[in-house]
This record gives structure tokens, C-alpha cells and sequence, in this order.
């Protein structure tokens, strides 16, 4: 049960979001630039933080703990991985970015290779943006439901995805980027100190803690780098074994931060090439320490609850011990504040894409659908009814959700797998050939994409012979009997990225198109 003082924070917290974000956007936008991009003058380690806490959804807060409390510390090669990424798009991207005055990614695609591409990239994002943060937001309503419940108050989650979606959209709406951004930076600040205080709690609360951490490391928890088992083909389908986990999460990074629009929104944002480099590599860096302490969590809870396996503690999977010691463990006050901090965490990537996607309306869509571009004036109100637009969608879509077992929330998880990989091989061509025009680069993305899904939802191998067994969508018995593995989730990307390119390579050698340089 929770004390009166906890709702007490959790609603200090709330109205001070909103607060802090109307307080960011007093200066009234006069232009859609300075909505979309608060006017390419934000500080770039605000830019940097704000990219951190973006990346962050509830589903981090809790799932990277679970990660470490069923298994060890390698998720932190993919984190590792991430920083490489983010190295290369700095290095290669960022520089094309900076050459004009781009308001989104897919302008950089439209110059190259036409509008259809541009706008085809563009709605491709805009999809993957739907289904995944439609999933964070209705997994946000769940832990807010079930402390509802606990008060005998029963909440429906239409309410609680409606109250937090208005809630969100009062600054973003009010205050365009630069709101966003600034209470990105708050929300960091809170959810660190969440993980910083179960960490301290965990240890006073376990007696001879120490001595839990030394079984844990006895039993492989404290284990860094995982270099994989058994032949190659089975280790493709091993996360995190260390070059899976590494060149995966290098060239994931690469497709989130060079190639969607909800991080390179950011990027667009500061002062300068300069700076928006230093803001990248820095998140890079953020994000190793944030996912070292959020498995710093994960190993406490671990030596608290002595190992135990979740049924034993009455929990039907590990994502769920982080929210019971929030309950079970923590003094009143506190427990608002963690609790605060899981919905900061959804609440930023909410904002965060509601401007990006605004953003991508106004310069990727609403040009090309009413034949001519608005004026400055008519930019700023179209983006900011996108705001609420977006919003509705959003909410619409989490409201279409019923259980966290449903295929639409596996699909909306696993989108970017899809579209990640065929979008950073249509930038690839575009920075690698001479010769392929827009033909070329819509047969690429649209072969990558259909292949992706194939090899998602129905390309396995056997784990034996390492023999291609085609099998759609094979169920969990089948998988056991059979010994199927899948190839594992961070090469997606980096195969859906090499499809696109050697298609696109292969598209523009046959048809022949005359040769020039990239734009």
C-alpha cells in the first residue's frame, strides 16, 4: 500500500514537469525552426542528456535490471557497441547534416535522390515511431494501474494513457524542442537518482551484502564479455556474445542516431557541427554508465532477493522484481520518487516523438502533399497541430493494446529491426554511389524490408547442423524440439543495412545510370 506522502511526490513531480516545460518554452516560436529545432541554439550537453533520456523508456528502467537479475553483465558489450555507432555517424553523417540547413534526416535523401525516397523514408519512420512508443506508452499505464488498484481506486488504462499523453502534450505543444529538451534533462537527473538510491537501499536493507555480491560473482554474474558457444552459426543467434553484441550494437547505433529523425532532430538543434558532435559521442558515453548502473541495479536486487528465481518471490518474470522492491522495500516518498522516475522515463521518449514527428510532417510530407512550401507562419501552426495530431495517434495506438503478451506489443518492440537496417543502407548508398538514382534506392529499401521480414518472422536455422530451415513463425514447442534459433536482434540492422546496399550497388550497375558524384 502506498503511503499518502508517496502520491504526494508523484504528483509534485508531474506538475513540475509540466511546469519546467512551460517555463522552457516561454519564449514564444516565430518560426517553425524555432520549434522544431529551438532555433539551432540549444547547448549541446543539454542536447547530449536529452538524447540519453530519449533513448530511455520505462521498458529500459525495468528490463535492463531484469537483464542482469536472470543472466550477467554482457548487455554492456551492446552498449559498447553503441558508442562505436555513434563514433562513425559523427565522423560521416553529421558532417552531410551540417552542409545545409536540414530540419530532418530524409532531407538528406530527398537531395540525393529525389522526393519519393524522402518521403518513403520519412513515413517509414514515422511507422516505426507508432508502433514502438504506442508499446512504451500503454507499458507505462501498467505499473500505474496496478498502484492504483493496490489503493482500491481501479483506473482504467483508457484514463491513464490520456492523462499522461495530455500531460506531455501541454509542454511540448506549448514549448516545441527546446520544452522537450530541457525536461529530458530533469527526467535524466531523476531516473539516475532512482537507480543510485535502489542500489544504496539494497545494500542497507541486505544483511552481509557484500558477501551476496562475491556468491553473485561465483556464479557469473559480475561476468563482462561473453564470447559465445558452440559452432559460428549458433553463436549468430547468441546477443551477446562479444562480436554479435558489439558489431550489432555499433551498427544499430548507427541507424537509430544517424538515420532517425527522433535523435538527429537533436543533432540538428545545437550551435554547430562542432557541437553536435561532442553531444553525440558524449550520449554515447552516457549510455555505457546509464546501462552499467541500471545492471549495477539488477545485480543488487539479485544479492537482496538471494538469487531467487521471480516464481519463487510470487512474480511471473524478472522484469517484474524492480517494481516489486520499489513497493515492498523502499520508505515512504521514496517510492513516489522511483515511481516518478519509471513514468519521467516515458514521458520523455513521448515528447521526444511527438516533435520529431511533427518535425518530419512539416518538412518531409506537407510540402510535397500540397504541391508548395508554407510560409513560416503556416509551418508553425501545421507543426504544432502535428503535435496533437501525433499525440492522438499514439495514444489511439496504446489503447489498441490489451496484455503485454499480444503480438502487436512483440511487433511494435521488434519494428526497428525491421525499417533500422533498410533505412542505413538507402543512407549508405546515397554517401557510396555514383550511379544509383532514385530506382535504385527505392527497389533496395523496399527488398531490404520485405527480406527483413522474412528473416524475422520465418528464416531460422537449426542449431546442429547449422543448416537454413525455413519455418514461419515457429512456436515455442517446435522451437524446443527442433532446436531453431533465430539469428539474434542486434544484427538486424546491420543485415538489413548490407541487403539494402548491395541491392541498391546491384540495381544501379544493371540499369545503367549515369554516373556522378553524390550530392
Amino acid at each position: 500500500m502506498l503511503h499518502p506522502l508517496d502520491l504526494l511526490v508523484f504528483a509534485a513531480y508531474l506538475a513540475g514537469a509540466a511546469a519546467l516545460g512551460l517555463w522552457a518554452g516561454r519564449d514564444k516560436a516565430g518560426s517553425a525552426e524555432d520549434y522544431l529545432l529551438g532555433g539551432r541554439s540549444l547547448p549541446w550537453w543539454a542536447v547530449s542528456l536529452s538524447i540519453v533520456a530519449t533513448e530511455t523508456s520505462t521498458l529500459t528502467v525495468i528490463g535492463i535490471p531484469a537483464v542482469a537479475y536472470g543472466g550477467a553483465l554482457t548487455f554492456l558489450q551492446v552498449a559498447f557497441g553503441y558508442l562505436l555507432g555513434r563514433l562513425v555517424v559523427a565522423a560521416v553523417l553529421l558532417p552531410r547534416y551540417f552542409e545545409g540547413d536540414l530540419v530532418t534526416a530524409y532531407e538528406l535523401l530527398g537531395r540525393r535522390f529525389g522526393g519519393r525516397m524522402r518521403g518513403v523514408a520519412s513515413l517509414a519512420f514515422m511507422a516505426t515511431r507508432v508502433l514502438g512508443d504506442g508499446v512504451r506508452l500503454f507499458a507505462t499505464a501498467v505499473p500505474l494501474r496496478v498502484i492504483g488498484l493496490a489503493l482500491g481506486i481501479d483506473v482504467s488504462y483508457p484514463v491513464l494513457i490520456a492523462c499522461i499523453t495530455v500531460l506531455t502534450l501541454l509542454y511540448t505543444w506549448a514549448g516545441g524542442l527546446k520544452a522537450v529538451v530541457w525536461v529530458d534533462v530533469a527526467q535524466f537527473g531523476l531516473y539516475i537518482a532512482g537507480a543510485l538510491i535502489t542500489i544504496g537501499a539494497a545494500a542497507l536493507l541486505t544483511p552481509d551484502f557484500g558477501l551476496r555480491l562475491a556468491e553473485a560473482g561465483a556464479a557469473g554474474k559480475l561476468a563482462l564479455v561473453d564470447l559465445g558457444s558452440g559452432p559460428w552459426a549458433a553463436r549468430l543467434a547468441q546477443p551477446y556474445a562479444l562480436p554479435v553484441a558489439v558489431l550489432g550494437g555499433a551498427v544499430f547505433s548507427m541507424a537509430s542516431h544517424g538515420t532517425d529523425q527522433l535523435i538527429v532532430q537533436r543533432l540538428l538543434a545545437c550551435r554547430s557541427l562542432a557541437e553536435s558532435r561532442r553531444a553525440l559521442v558524449w550520449s554515447g558515453i552516457g549510455v555505457v554508465l546509464q546501462f552499467a548502473l541500471f545492471l549495477g541495479v539488477g545485480i543488487a536486487l539479485w544479492a537482496h532477493y538471494g538469487g531467487a528465481a521471480p516464481d519463487a518471490l510470487g512474480l511471473a518474470r524478472a522484469d517484474e522484481v524492480f517494481p516489486l522492491f520499489i513497493v515492498e522495500r523502499l520508505p515512504a516518498g521514496v517510492r513516489g520518487l522511483l515511481l516518478a522516475g519509471i513514468v519521467a522515463a516515458a514521458m520523455s521518449t513521448l515528447s521526444s516523438s511527438l516533435s520529431a514527428l511533427a518535425s518530419s510532417t512539416v518538412a518531409d510530407l506537407l510540402g510535397r502533399l500540397g504541391g508548395h512550401a508554407p510560409s513560416a507562419a503556416g509551418a508553425l501552426r501545421t507543426g504544432r497541430w502535428a503535435t496533437l495530431g501525433w499525440g492522438a495517434v499514439l495514444a489511439g495506438f496504446a489503447l489498441l493494446i490489451r496484455g503485454t503478451d499480444s503480438a502487436v506489443v512483440e511487433l511494435g518492440l521488434g519494428i526497428a529491426g525491421f525499417t533500422y537496417g533498410p533505412l542505413l543502407g538507402a543512407f549508405a548508398l546515397a554517401l557510396t554511389s555514383r550511379r544509383a538514382g532514385q530506382g535504385a534506392a527505392l527497389t533496395a529499401f523496399a527488398v531490404a524490408l520485405v527480406a527483413m521480414g522474412l528473416l524475422i518472422s520465418g528464416l531460422w536455422y537449426a542449431d546442429g547442423a547449422g543448416a537454413w530451415v525455413w519455418t514461419l513463425a515457429p512456436s515455442d514447442e517446435e522451437v524446443a524440439a527442433r532446436g531453431l534459433r533465430a539469428l539474434a536482434w542486434p544484427l538486424y540492422p546491420a543485415v538489413g543495412a548490407a541487403i539494402a546496399l548491395a541491392v541498391g550497388h546491384g540495381v544501379a550497375a544493371v540499369t545503367g545510370e549515369p554516373a556522378r558524384k553524390p550530392d
